[in-house]
C-alpha cells in the first residue's frame, strides 16, 4: 500500500467513516510523539466495545481519568520491577515444565505456537490468580487458546455496523453475536473466580485469618481497590476487563512472536548456530537458562528484534482517533477519524533498512543499533509495541518471556521440520500478523545429560 498510495492516504467506508493510513516514520512520529495527546484515543468499534465490557478496559478506553487510573494500577502493581522479580519463580517453573513437556515428545512434531501460548498463559495465570491453567480443568488451556484466537480474529474483521451505524441493530455479519459469545465464555470463568475469592477473603476475615502472607496476587490487589473510596477505586466489571486484557494480549502476542522467530531461526541454520554458540558461552553446557543470563544474550535479543521488524505482531497497531482536527504532513486529519500506523510497511522501508526483506539480526548489533533500537517507541522507524501514551504497558513481561522461552528451547534442543515439509512464511493479516500455516517442528536432544530435561 505504501508504494502504491504514498506516505499517507485516506479512504471512506460507509456513510462518512474516514480512515487514514500512515506509512512513513516521519509522519508516524507526528502522530505518536509530536501530537500524541490529540491522537491518544482508540477506535471504539462494536467488537471492541463488547469485548472490553463497554470500553472499560485498558486497551480500548479513551484517554480519560479512568484509563489513566487503570494504566497506573497496571504499571505500578503488575509490571513494576518489584512485582516482576517476585514472580520470577512462576516464570522459571513454567519454562521448566515446558522443557520437560518437549523432552517427553522428542522426535515427534510439536506446535510451537501452542507450547509458547501455554507457557505464557500459565505464567500470567500464576501472576493473576496464584494458580495455573490446570486448576480450571484439563481442557481449559486449549479452550483459552481457541477463545483468544477467535477474539483476535473477530476483532480484525471489517464490520458493516461500524461503517453504517443505522444498521448496527441488525448485526448483519453476526460479529456482535460472535464476540458476545466469546466474551461470555471468559466472563463466566472470571466471574466464578472473583466471586470465589471474595467469599474466601470474607471467610478468612471473619475467622481472624490474614488474607495473605505478605504477598498478594494481582486479583487480590484489584479486589482490595474494589470498595476503596477515591480515584483508585474499581468495580467488578473493570476488574474483569483488566484481567481479560492481560490474559488475551499477553498470551497472543508472545505466542505469535515466538512462532515467527522459531520459523526464521530454523530456516537459517547460521542464525541458529550463532544463537546456540552464544547460549553455550553465556549459559554453559551444564546449566539451565536463568533470567540473569537474558541481558547478556545480545545475539538472541537482536534476533527477536529482527523478528519484530520483519513480522510485527501488530502490523497496524490499534487505530487511533484524534480528539480534534490535526495537521499531519500538510494534510488535515479531521476529529473522529480512524488513523492506522502501518508498522509493517515502516519496518520494511528501504530508506532506513538495508535489504529490508532479508532476515538479518546483525543489523541490530552495530554500535548505533544497540544504542537506538529498543521497545519504548522512541525511534519512529521501529516501534512494534506502539509509542507515546498508548505504548503497550506489558513490555517488561513480554520481553522477559520471549527471551526466556526462546533461549530455553534453543539451548536444550535442536529443531527441524518434519520430513518432506518446507518452510511456509505466508502471512494472515488482521489485528495480529499470524502465520497461515502453523509452525510444526521436531525437537532433538542437544545434551546427553538427561537431568537437564527432567
Amino acid at each position: 500500500m505504501a508504494n502504491t498510495y504514498g506516505p499517507i492516504f485516506k479512504f471512506y467506508l460507509g456513510m462518512s467513516k474516514l480512515y487514514v493510513v500512515i506509512n512513513t516514520p516521519e509522519l508516524a512520529k507526528a502522530v505518536v510523539r509530536d501530537q500524541d495527546e490529540a491522537f491518544s484515543n482508540r477506535d471504539q468499534t462494536v467488537a471492541a466495545s463488547i469485548i472490553s465490557y463497554g470500553c472499560q478496559d485498558l486497551v480500548v478506553s479513551k484517554n480519560n481519568s479512568h484509563w489513566r487510573k487503570l494504566r497506573k494500577i497496571f504499571v505500578h502493581e503488575v509490571m513494576s520491577s518489584k512485582s516482576l522479580e517476585a514472580c520470577g519463580c512462576f516464570r522459571r517453573d513454567q519454562v521448566r515444565k515446558t522443557i520437560m513437556n518437549v523432552f517427553s515428545n522428542i522426535g515427534t512434531p510439536i506446535n510451537i505456537s501452542e507450547i509458547a501460548f501455554m507457557t505464557e498463559a500459565n505464567v500470567i495465570t500464576s501472576m493473576i490468580f496464584d494458580t495455573t491453567l490446570d486448576h480450571f480443568g484439563d481442557s481449559f488451556g486449549a479452550e483459552l487458546q481457541m477463545v483468544s484466537a477467535k477474539i483476535v480474529e473477530i476483532f480484525g474483521q471489517p464490520n458493516l455496523s461500524d461503517f453504517f451505524p443505522s444498521l448496527a441493530r441488525f448485526d448483519l455479519q453476526g460479529i456482535e453475536r460472535d464476540m458476545k459469545k466469546q466474551r461470555d465464555k471468559l466472563d463466566n470463568i472470571f466471574t466464578s473466580i472473583v466471586e470465589e475469592r471474595i467469599k474466601s477473603s470474607s471467610t478468612k476475615s471473619q475467622d481472624g485469618v490474614g488474607q495473605d502472607n505478605g504477598k498478594k496476587d494481582f486479583l487480590q490487589i484489584l479486589l482490595d481497590l474494589k470498595d476503596k473510596e477515591g480515584p483508585t477505586s474499581l468495580n467488578i466489571t473493570q476488574i474483569k476487563a483488566l484481567i481479560q486484557d492481560i490474559m488475551i494480549a499477553g498470551t497472543e502476542t508472545t505466542a505469535t512472536l515466538i512462532e515467527w522467530a522459531m520459523a526464521e531461526i530454523m530456516r537459517d541454520h547460521r542464525v541458529m548456530k550463532k544463537i546456540q554458540e552464544e547460549l553455550s558461552s553465556i549459559v554453559g553446557v551444564n546449566n539451565h537458562v536463568q533470567e540473569s543470563h537474558l541481558p547478556k544474550l545480545q545475539y538472541l535479543d537482536a534476533t527477536v528484534k529482527e523478528t519484530f521488524r520483519l513480522h510485527p505482531v501488530l502490523p497496524f497497531i490499534f487505530p487511533r482517533v484524534p480528539s480534534q482536527d490535526c495537521i499531519v504532513g500538510g494534510y488535515t486529519i479531521p476529529k473522529g477519524s480512524s488513523v492506522f500506523l502501518n508498522v509493517w510497511s515502516i519496518h520494511r522501508d528501504s530508506r532506513y533498512w538495508d535489504n529490508p526483506l532479508e532476515f538479518n539480526p546483525e543489523r541490530f548489533l552495530t554500535c548505533e543499533g544497540i544504542n537506538q533500537w529498543d521497545y519504548k517507541g522512541n525511534n519512529s522507524k521501529f516501534f512494534p509495541f506502539g509509542s507515546g501514551r498508548r505504548l503497550c504497558p506489558g513490555i517488561p513481561l513480554a520481553e522477559k518471556m520471549q527471551m526466556f522461552i526462546l533461549a530455553s528451547l534453543l539451548h536444550l534442543f535442536d529443531w527441524s521440520l518434519p520430513e518432506g515439509e518446507e518452510h511456509d512464511f505466508s502471512e494472515r493479516f488482521g489485528i495480529t500478523l499470524r502465520k497461515i500455516k502453523p509452525l510444526i517442528a521436531i525437537p532433538s536432544q542437544r545434551f546427553s545429560n538427561v537431568s537437564f530435561y527432567t
